[in-house]
């Protein structure tokens, strides 16, 4: 069951997620997966623009396959920053349509994007028009009550028709008054079935089903058994609790023969990196935050969340830290 298996190169990949997609979870998960896509948190144009450009772009080498999310609503500034993501090295630029908090709805940008598809197709276009490197759009079924199918095709076909080709739907609509952006990601139901019913209507686009996939299982159905399949799958707040999940993801959906490391050996990877990172001026707790669901659905989870958790934060502590907890490991 390889990645040829539609055509589309990237089959599984993780959600750009704030607080949690940094470049240090990243560098995590490639030690498990080395061939999912990953994606960057959102990265405002604003920002971008007006900020350490560097600190907000740089990744380590090994991160490939990796995607920048940017929001905003400038198709200049867009376009402009797209060129500064593949000039970076980035194998593809996402918008973001999809995100509902009130910071980017004050910016013009995210899920409020979704009543102005005209908009929209003009970013896209603008962003295509300035880079090689593939434009994706990550957006969700509706938002407040523009959310009729008629209206979710509709806004498809209009973004199609401007060139782009990728879409990533998280499979649930958006309240953007009423609802946190938390309660956003788990009240509105999740409707698997219309991005189904969108695939059907649209086989010649390329369909990335989002929102509560949990299991390789489900992965496996949506890519594979649910007729008609979509493209690829998009896994979000699973990973971050048990990053793990993806220890057989090449193997299943990218035709790699070889095992995947161990957790242990994943623990011991991270710790070089960690070590590296930490003589850069990293603080520790910012990188071992991450590996806290390392060990997740196994016995020795609780204690080696509680060894990390308790000894992080002391200001002389080091690599020791994790050392010393994978020593509780046996």
């Amino acid at each position: 069951m390889g990645s040829c298996m539609n055509n589309y190169p990237h089959p599984v990949s993780v959600a750009p997620m704030m607080d949690y997609t940094d470049r240090h979870f990243r560098y995590l998960l490639r030690l498990i997966s080395r061939h999912s896509l990953l994606y960057t948190e959102m990265i405002t144009c604003e920002a971008l623009l007006h900020s350490d450009a560097r600190a907000l772009l740089d990744y380590h080498p090994i991160e490939h396959p990796l995607a920048l999310q940017l929001g905003g609503s400038d198709p200049k500034k867009l376009a402009h920053c797209a060129k500064m993501a593949q000039d970076w090295g980035y194998d593809e630029v996402n918008l973001n349509a999809g995100c509902p908090s009130d910071r980017v709805k004050s910016g013009r940008f995210g899920a409020c994007l979704m009543k102005e598809p005209t908009l929209v197709a003009k970013c896209l276009a603008q962003m295509q028009q300035a880079v090689t490197i593939p434009i994706t759009l990550k957006t969700r079924l509706g938002v407040d009550d523009c959310d009729s199918y008629d209206y979710l095709c509709r806004f498809i076909e209009t973004i199609a028709s401007a060139g782009c080709q990728v879409f990533i739907l998280h499979a649930r609509k958006a309240w953007l008054k009423g609802l946190s952006p938390k309660e956003n990601r788990t009240v509105p139901p999740l409707r698997h079935e219309v991005v189904y019913q969108l695939k059907q209507q649209f086989p010649h686009l390329t369909l990335v089903l989002n929102g509560g996939l949990t299991t390789l299982e489900q992965l496996k159905t949506a890519l594979t058994t649910q007729q008609p399949a979509v493209n690829g799958v998009m896994i979000g707040r699973q990973v971050c609790q048990n990053p793990y999940l993806l220890a057989s993801i090449d193997q299943l959906f990218y035709a790699v023969n070889q095992p995947p490391l161990s957790r242990q050996e994943v623990a011991k990877h991270y710790m070089s990196y960690l070590e590296v990172q930490l003589r850069a001026g990293a603080r520790l707790q910012s990188l071992t935050r991450h590996l806290l669901g390392l060990f997740y659905g196994t016995p020795q989870a609780r204690s080696w969340r509680r060894y990390i958790s308790e000894h992080s934060y002391q200001p002389t502590a080091g690599i020791e830290v994790i050392n010393n907890a994978l020593a509780q490991m046996t």
